[in-house]
């Protein structure tokens, strides 16, 4: 007997083995469903902010989890305890809860409870089978059993929390807390983590926003068997019964749109995108947009873009002010990408460059009356003239013959490589400049008047202005000197502001382009800079429209609702030659064309060093080597006294510094000579 007994235990034994081994085989050869499924890209600010998320191609919001660290805790308690309680210890299927669920189905004839466990839960949801099949429950065991061969429990919860339904196009916890809540899933209150815990068993006759009673009676039954296992407290069960539920179904958010769908087509492999931008000021420069265009007419466009100046990081880069549902606006069209005639708003880098080449100072009297350049014969936007009038004035009242005397001058291709070297991609409607660029003659962007204002509040040398947060850091090659770039903001501060704005508080410029088809003002302070851009997008005039009247009150607005206070301006650099026009050396007092200051004969010539020279300054002193004129001399740097009152012909001056300088020796009646070197 006791033979008998031992042979049947070890054929017992035997076969429970090979049931295991067979077992063991049958799961081990399961094919396992894809698990990374596609998520919505999404773009998402300097704080890790939500601006925007795209659907995955299905049509649904499925965003990509946050590390469980960041869900909150008291949801992920209440999760387990109400759907799988054993679900750290079993190995995919859970067989208590399984044999509690036969036996209930068989005394009341019908499903009571279910048997899945979160695993078998996770395994129908990536390959989105029923649950009413035996077959189908079997197919769940199995591949539930693999996944947590293959898998931790981390990375089984995660997937449970990226696919689980929550109503309509809702997958994903994430998703699931910014429709129905608002906000990330990182701190939920009891009554909204018992919703979340109930909706996923029946995500649609359930949504609170039209089956308010079910949404209710489900959360009210997760509450009240998360009080009996003491994951919650009686009290916070009765505040979360009582606590009113969604109504409504958010929209996600849609800020910066534009620039979301430009980063996607650059990299459209990318799940996400961060960027500098901060999604409170975005929001509210999106909202300030919208105002300007609704009072400025149906067919108005507008954008603007706004960036630290020190760092170089964009805060707020605004398109259109819709971006669907303006056919009229043509909302869709980026107009911080589009090329415009930039109108005045170059005149500022003409002077800043005419600073450094000493040609005039902000003090210098400058006429303004008629003038020819071959068949080229500006004039001012009003057709009047002013006569002899200082520089700082000429800028300040955005005078055209006063800058385009300047820039022939310097050269239209010296202002050219000065725009591109201050980082923007100007374009040449004729491949060639002329003498119309200082007054909008060339195509530029928003984006590039702002990258130019930036180098200029910078002290003329700044950040490349970026909007990826993984750009690194990058700075522009100098521009204008940092005397230069003071004058210009010293000169742009005393502009007259909108009506009720402060005086003196932002430097800034307005420009209108030819035929009212662009109206733009570009501001900065101590820390920031704006850029506005109104007209419409199909490049048809806005009659009567003028940067000052349409788009500079935005621009102070636009400063208004970016900070309670504006950043002080800095000092001058000791540099700077701030005197009146009757303190200045003679050649500054009046301009005069670059011809004229030339003297054939008898006036002072630099014979060292030539012009285009480039020279080693290692003891940081350079000799200047001169013939004729008249004792005593003066020298100045980019427009800067060196030296004054010298007798000597060969004379010793201190390095201007690195890089291009330009020389000016003037002798005693005001004749002059200069020449342009590049210092190592």
């Amino acid at each position: 007997m006791r033979a008998r007994w031992a042979f049947a235990l070890a054929l017992l034994l035997f076969a429970a083995a090979a049931l295991r081994d067979g077992v063991d085989a049958w799961v081990g050869a399961t094919e396992l469903p894809v698990m990374l499924s596609d998520t919505s890209v999404e773009l998402r600010d300097r704080d890790g902010v939500l601006l925007r998320a795209y659907p995955v191609g299905d049509g649904l919001m499925r965003l990509a989890p946050p590390p469980l660290a960041r869900v909150d805790a008291r949801f992920l308690a209440m999760l387990l305890a109400y759907e799988d309680k054993r679900f750290r210890s079993h190995h995919g299927v859970d067989l208590m809860a399984m044999a509690r669920a036969v036996a209930q189905a068989l005394w009341h004839g019908r499903a009571v409870s279910g048997g899945s466990t979160l695993t078998m839960q996770v395994a129908r949801l990536l390959e989105d089978g029923g649950t009413g099949r035996w077959s189908g429950k079997l197919r769940q065991i199995r591949v539930a059993l693999a996944l947590e061969r293959r898998l931790d429990k981390e990375a089984i919860l995660s997937l449970y929390l990226t696919h689980a339904p929550y109503g309509g196009p809702l997958e994903g916890v994430r998703a699931a807390t910014l429709a129905w809540f608002g906000k990330e899933p990182t701190r939920l209150t009891p009554g909204e983590a018992a919703l979340l815990v109930a909706l996923p068993q029946s995500p649609e006759t359930r949504r609170p926003d039209r089956h308010p009673q079910a949404a209710r009676a489900a959360r009210a039954r997760v509450l009240a068997r998360m009080q009996g296992r003491e994951v919650i407290t009686a009290e916070q069960a009765q505040t979360a019964v009582r606590a009113p539920l969604p109504g409504v179904m958010r929209p996600f958010p849609m800020l910066a749109p534009h620039l979301a769908d430009a980063l996607r087509a650059a990299d459209p492999l990318a799940p996400r995108h961060d960027v500098t931008l901060q999604a409170g000021v975005q929001a509210r420069m999106e909202a300030l947009l919208a105002e300007a265009a609704r009072k400025a007419g149906p067919r108005v466009s507008a954008a603007l873009m706004v960036a630290d100046h020190q760092s170089g990081e964009i805060l707020a880069a605004v398109g259109s002010p819709a971006y669907a549902g303006a056919e009229a606006r043509q909302g869709f069209v980026d107009m911080t990408r589009a090329l415009r005639s930039p109108g005045s708003t170059l005149k500022p880098l003409v002077y800043g460059l005419a600073f450094d080449q000493g040609l005039v100072h902000p003090e210098t009297l400058i006429h303004d009356g008629p003038v020819m350049f071959g068949r080229y014969a500006p004039h001012n936007f009003d057709g009047q003239y002013r006569g002899d009038l200082p520089v700082r004035a000429a800028l300040q009242m955005s005078l055209n013959i006063p800058v385009v005397k300047l820039t022939n001058d310097l050269g239209s291709a010296r202002v050219m490589d000065a725009l591109r070297r201050a980082g923007a991609q100007p374009r040449l409607p004729g491949g060639k400049p002329g003498l119309a660029v200082a007054l909008g003659g060339v195509g530029t962007t928003l984006r590039d008047l702002v990258q130019l204002y930036a180098v200029i509040a910078a002290g003329g040398q700044g950040p490349v202005l970026r909007a990826r947060q993984e750009a690194p850091f990058a700075q522009t090659p100098r521009v204008i000197s940092p005397a230069a770039a003071w004058q210009l903001g010293d000169i742009l501060r005393g502009l007259a502001p909108p009506p009720g704005a402060p005086a003196h508080a932002l430097a800034y410029k307005t420009g209108t382009s030819y035929g009212h088809r662009d109206a733009w003002a570009i501001g900065f302070d101590g820390r920031h800079v704006i850029g506005v851009w109104m007209g419409r997008a199909d490049g048809t005039p806005v009659p009567g429209a003028f940067g000052g009247d349409l788009a500079a009150p935005v621009l102070f607005e636009g400063f208004g609702r970016l900070k309670p206070e504006l950043a002080p301006f800095p000092a001058p650099p000791p540099e700077t030659l701030i005197l009146t026009t009757g303190e200045l050396p003679q050649p500054l007092r009046r301009y005069r064309p670059r011809g004229a200051a030339l003297v054939p004969s008898g006036g002072p010539r630099l014979t060292f060093p030539p012009e285009g020279a480039r020279l080693a300054a290692g003891d940081g002193r350079i000799t200047l080597k001169l013939n004729g004129g008249a004792a005593p001399f003066t020298v100045l740097a980019n427009g800067a006294p060196v030296a004054r009152a010298l007798q000597a012909r060969e004379i010793d001056i201190p390095s201007p510094g690195r890089g291009f300088s330009t020389l000016v020796v003037v002798d005693r009646d005001g004749r002059s000579d200069r020449v342009t070197v590049q210092l190592d």
